[in-house]
């Protein structure tokens, strides 16, 4: 039966299926089901950048489809659809990384800074599938393309303050662009003492510093050929984490690319992009600032990823085509001992990640037919091998110890296929889509044994027996515009066959002191999620314009237990004044109360907030020099408030003050 709705699926879209040329840049565009957030640090007028050195978090957070895990001040879990990031495709200008801690403690966009990227693209459901599988969405943060300017010798200078938790940013960029060779450098600087929640209430453990520094170059090799490099090296130190009982006192990441670049207007191929990478990560988990803790332990853990693509982008006639051919070897390994507080006892070891060796290889294809003038139909199609294998024997004996009959490699194959129809006229545009999707286990999901999760305080043994986790999805969007006025909807179902989660093991005894038990990854038969959004503006006048977004999302598993970290009732309402070198905005964001939560998965209710917000931008010329001034005040009533993706419900910052200065040479 499970072979036959494959079958059934792949005939649906079978027509469908050809490749795609990239799509245009757009800021937000629910008919190609897609959103791009642009990073450019300097735009003014975007409202949705309040902040020119918010971190990446900050951005993505704007995005209706996104929701952030925060685990403290630093380095937050992106969601997309509900689904956290096992069910996601997060990848770095297209290249695969893959995070080196078992507690989620430094999500793929942690290794990344404003500085470093030119804009984020956000695929919702198998609109995600480009770099690889996933259920819920792909996340790829994009480097700046060749930058063969011409322009010569340029500096940017930028300088960051906030008051809650005494934050202080700094910047500088220096970049050369000649005819046939440019090289740009920058470095940022990040560092916050402890913030306070509303009120004045401090927020232990909620400390971190921060470095990133990267470098790229190219060479024109002749006018259709170039080769770029990038290198990207981010350090994370003295990093806490107020909702875990750790904290990190390194996350460190070294992310390097050699990069060809063909472009043709005269040729069947437009253009041929094909990459070689390599990336290495080291996070270390430590407790040593903690004054009480049932028993010491040092959690180091390793993630190393090689890889490569190829993408070619053609058109044939109405047919604009996209392929991708990609691989890549990760090894994850993480490790644990602890030190028991008498000093005569021996210090216990175990592999918590033993030595996970991945393999993945895959096409994908795309492509946007356009029907008319205002119709297109587009389809895409990705199939990957996927191989996984234990290299440390003592992790293998570990896990047999619950799946006696399991060997040391599994391998799968995972079948991607999505179709799209759009329909556009100058006052409205309406879009359907449907799609089908499957993703591998995660390395814990498949291999972690004894990982505690402090949410619902329960630890955690990983399964290799898993199936594939199957989705299908329906989604659709419908725009109106008459004026100066907008309104737009989008929605989107998944259900999603296997669905992996946790599941309690009455006959296990927990490892960790104090924890509730052990839950085992199982695979529920299915799960429900529903998400509808309505954003609307207006323009006033020239200088004024106000916009707002409402959401309700919905998740329920077979089981009959609401999922766990499922948004709740949202909304976001925003008045906007422009002129020419000034503008301003007051926003007013918040959730509904949190009624439908999940206790079983160890969640509680999270009571309703509201929170304003007030921002001012100016810019200003002087001879050869630009300058870019942002300021304003966050949660100006100083509400002490936490959301559902609060994680163990620790607040969020009061009143912040802020200010960033940018400066063009």
């Amino acid at each position: 039966m499970k072979k036959l709705t494959i079958y059934s699926i792949c005939i649906l879209f079978s027509g469908f299926i050809f490749a795609q040329k990239e799509e245009p840049v757009v800021e937000k565009d629910t008919t190609r089901l897609t959103e791009v957030i642009v990073i450019g640090k300097r735009r003014l007028s975007n409202h949705r950048q309040e902040k020119t050195l918010s971190s990446i978090d900050d951005y993505l957070e704007k995005s209706n489809k996104v929701a952030m895990i925060k685990r403290g001040n630093y380095a937050w879990e992106p969601t997309i659809n509900n689904m956290n990031s096992e069910r996601l495709n997060i990848t770095i200008d297209g290249m695969q990384i893959f995070g080196a801690c078992t507690d989620k403690m430094d999500p793929i966009t942690s290794y990344v800074d404003v500085s470093n990227l030119e804009k984020v693209s956000v695929g919702s459901g198998q609109n995600g599938t480009e770099n690889g599988h996933c259920v819920g969405g792909g996340i790829d943060l994009q480097l700046p393309s060749s930058k063969f300017y011409q322009s010569g010798f340029k500096t940017n200078f930028d300088l960051g303050y906030e008051t809650n938790g005494n934050y202080r940013v700094g910047g500088l960029d220096v970049e050369y662009s000649g005819n046939t060779f440019y090289i740009n450098t920058d470095g940022i600087f990040r560092k916050s003492d402890n913030y306070d929640a509303g009120g004045n209430d401090e927020v232990l453990y909620s400390q971190f510093q921060k470095y990133n520094i990267s470098m790229q170059t190219g060479f024109k090799l002749s006018e259709k050929h170039a080769i770029d490099a990038n290198i990207i090296y981010d350090k994370a130190t003295d990093v806490g984490y107020p909702a875990l009982p750790m904290d990190v006192s390194l996350a460190e990441a070294l992310i390097t690319s050699v990069t060809h670049n063909y472009v043709s207007d005269s040729t069947f191929i437009n253009t041929l992009e094909t990459k070689l990478y390599f990336n290495t990560i080291t996070h270390i988990m430590d407790d040593s600032n903690r004054p009480d803790v049932p028993i010491r332990m040092d959690m180091p853990g390793w993630s190393d990823t090689y890889g490569f693509y190829s993408k070619a982008t053609s058109t044939i006639k109405r047919h604009n085509l996209l392929f991708n051919v990609n691989g890549y070897y990760n090894r994850s390994l993480a490790e644990m001992t602890m030190y028991p507080n008498d000093s005569s006892q021996p210090a216990m070891f175990m592999y918590t990640w033993p030595d996970i060796r991945t393999f993945y290889t895959g096409i994908f294809a795309k492509d946007i037919f356009v029907l008319s003038e205002n119709e297109q139909l587009s389809g895409s199609l990705r199939l990957g091998y996927h191989n996984n294998r234990i290299a440390e024997d003592v992790g293998l004996e570990s896990l047999q110890i619950f799946y006696p009959d399991i060997e040391d490699s599994k391998s799968r194959f995972l079948t991607s296929i999505s179709s799209n129809y759009n329909y556009k006229t100058t006052n409205y545009d309406v879009s359907f889509g449907l799609g089908y999707g499957e993703r591998a286990p995660s390395v814990s999901e498949g291999y972690g044994f004894f990982l505690f999760n402090s949410f619902d305080n329960y630890d955690y043994i990983g399964n290799p027996t898993l199936d594939n986790e199957k989705a299908i999805e329906v989604n659709a969007g419908a725009n109106y515009h008459k004026g100066k006025f907008h309104i737009g909807v989008e929605a989107s179902y998944f259900y999603i066959m296997d669905y992996i989660i946790g599941e309690i093991d009455e006959t296990l005894t927990s490892m960790t002191i104090g924890a509730n038990g052990v839950r085992i990854y199982e695979a529920l038969p299915n799960a429900s999620i529903f998400d509808v959004y309505l954003n609307s503006s207006y323009e006033l006048s020239n200088s004024f314009s106000i916009n707002g977004t409402i959401g309700y999302n919905y998740g329920q598993g077979s089981n009959d237990e609401n999922l766990p970290l499922i948004r709740p009732f949202t909304f976001l309402a925003e008045v906007n004044y422009k002129a020419k070198r000034f503008n301003a905005a007051i926003q007013l964001e918040g959730n509904g109360n949190q009624s439908s939560y999940s206790s079983y998965y160890g969640e509680d209710e999270t009571p309703s907030y509201g929170v304003l917000n007030l921002n001012f931008g100016n810019v200003y010329h002087a001879k050869d020099t630009k300058f870019f001034l942002k300021y304003g005040v966050e949660n100006i009533l100083d509400t002490n408030y936490s959301t559902f993706a609060d994680w163990n419900n620790i607040p969020r910052q009061g009143r912040n003050f802020y200010m960033n200065l940018s400066l063009i040479l």
